[in-house]
């Protein structure tokens, strides 16, 4: 079935003229009265008899084809966009034990802080919760995740659904060998990812909970080279304030929930930020994480006129032609072999 369209749909209405057209080129110019035609009853009638009406049917789909032509069909191809200019984000990610606290959604404390995080992660990068934003869908996205080490979870990549799900299966570290919070060796390491983009802006989101206290590279050293290399750092510190509900396993190897002091340095955040060009907020909640992004969101937005078009294929033309020839074809058959004398 064509998958057509009609860009002036109300010539149609010029067709009710069709069946006057034919009317017309079917009277009857002179009339001659016999008093019987009795005689020519057994005479079968010749070719050009059961022929004559052609030419009127001909004139008839003649004014069709042409209707239809002045309502130009076209069929519409695949919609063409203008890609925009995206920016390059690399997303700094804690992995230390502390981000198994469970203060950020008060009314459910099987969350903690890294499951909240990885959720608004997905909602900032594919906009798909309402609240959270239109998406980054032309924007280079990659993973650095830190505890005592540091690690490139994903390079920069538009391939967002594969990245999401990278996200989705990360976990905290396990280990006491590997626990820690290497806050300066995750950030340098995302600028030295950055550093290879050719992205007109590049942009690192950092999330910790912790104070640095692993690592070969100073918090600020690493913002020396953010700033060097126009890189611009956003800071989130996560937790609330005070103390934290953190799971731990008491004597009778039952784990339960019991409150610790929340420790941030908040002090070298801010100066990460500000060194860079950048911001520093503090979420102390999932409603105020996913506020942050927002923020994020619309500070980092490219200022690119995004063009959308359709483009179409006519078929009017062959319409007309279909048309003309049909009414040259009636016309020369009415003057030749289905000629009527007067």
């Amino acid at each position: 079935m064509f998958d057509w369209e009609l860009r002036d749909p109300w010539f149609l209405l010029l067709l009710v003229l069709a069946p006057l057209v034919y009317w017309f080129a079917t009277r009857a110019s002179s009339l001659l009265s016999y008093s019987s035609l009795t005689l020519l009853a057994p005479v079968r009638p010749s070719w050009r008899q059961r022929l004559a009406r052609l030419p009127a049917i001909l004139l008839t789909c003649a004014l069709i084809a042409l209707v239809i032509a002045l309502a130009r069909p076209r069929t519409p191809q695949r919609e063409t966009r203008i890609t925009r200019e995206g920016i390059a984000i690399m997303m700094v990610v804690d992995l230390s034990s502390s981000m198994d606290a469970r203060d950020m959604v008060e009314e459910d404390r099987s969350v903690n802080r890294l499951d909240v995080t990885k959720e608004v992660f997905r909602n900032f990068v594919l906009g798909t919760d309402r609240t959270a934003g239109r998406g980054r869908a032309d924007d280079l996205i990659g993973v650095v995740t830190f505890a005592r080490y540091a690690d490139s979870l994903c390079p920069l990549t538009l391939d967002h659904g594969n990245l999401v799900n990278l996200v989705g299966d990360l976990e905290i570290v396990s280990q006491q060998e590997e626990d820690g919070t290497a806050l300066g060796d995750g950030l340098g390491l995302a600028v030295e990812r950055l550093r290879r983009s050719r992205a007109k802006s590049r942009v690192a989101i950092l999330l910790t909970d912790g104070v640095a206290n692993a690592g070969v590279i100073e918090p600020l050293k690493a913002a020396e080279l953010a700033n060097q290399c126009d890189i611009k750092v956003y800071c989130i510190g996560a937790g609330t304030r005070g103390v934290a509900p953190v799971p731990a396993v008491d004597f009778f190897g039952r784990t339960t929930l019991v409150a610790r002091p929340v420790q941030i340095d908040e002090a070298t955040l801010q100066q990460i930020a500000e060194k860079t060009g950048g911001k520093y907020f503090r979420a102390v909640d999932k409603g105020a994480l996913a506020s942050i992004y927002r923020a994020i969101d619309t500070l980092e937005r490219t200022e690119v006129t995004e063009v959308r078009y359709l483009q179409y294929t006519e078929h009017f033309a062959g319409f007309v032609g279909s048309g003309l020839g049909l009414l040259a074809l009636a016309m020369l058959l009415s003057g030749s072999l289905f000629r009527r004398l007067p």
